[in-house]
């Protein structure tokens, strides 16, 4: 179940990120432009975006995820995030709804991260069968999510 401060965090980090990423470089590349309409768009869109991303609907959560990660993170390379990126409201939620945006399995150490835990809580958790071990080493992101979903449930 999705609490309300949930919703304003994710909301507030994503007019962050948009605001950082988007409209404050058009500022200074077009300084006579006036953005005050972009910028009320982006806090009811944001609103939207939390909704989608952690309302019911798993295929619109996902899709959600992806669109906003390939916009706020473009690059030549996948989407490979720092450890710190998934303590994030929108690296949490991407982690639950999407997993990892570019990879099926992930180190111990990333999948420590996604979950909010120790690398020795992964190890022990993999260990006692709760998550499943990736064939070139590591863990499944499929797995991070079903105990993501687990944890939520619970």
């Amino acid at each position: 179940m999705t609490t309300t401060s949930e919703h304003v965090d994710l909301r507030d980090d994503l007019i962050r990120l948009v605001t950082s990423r988007l409209l404050d470089p058009l500022e200074i590349l077009l300084p006579q432009a006036d953005l005050t309409g972009l910028r009320q768009s982006v806090e009811a869109d944001a609103e939207m975006w939390a909704a989608q991303l952690l309302g019911p609907d798993d295929a619109l959560a996902r899709q959600t995820a992806i669109r906003l990660m390939t916009v706020l993170y473009p690059g030549d390379a996948p989407f490979d995030p720092p450890d710190t990126w998934w303590a994030t409201p929108l690296g949490r939620v991407t982690a639950r709804r999407a997993g990892h945006p570019s990879k099926e399995g992930v180190s111990l150490g990333v999948a420590g991260a996604m979950l909010g835990i120790t690398r020795q809580g992964v190890h022990d958790l993999v260990t006692r069968n709760k998550l499943a071990r990736h064939p070139e080493g590591g863990v499944t992101v499929a797995s991070i999510r079903a105990r993501l979903d687990h944890r939520r449930e619970s």
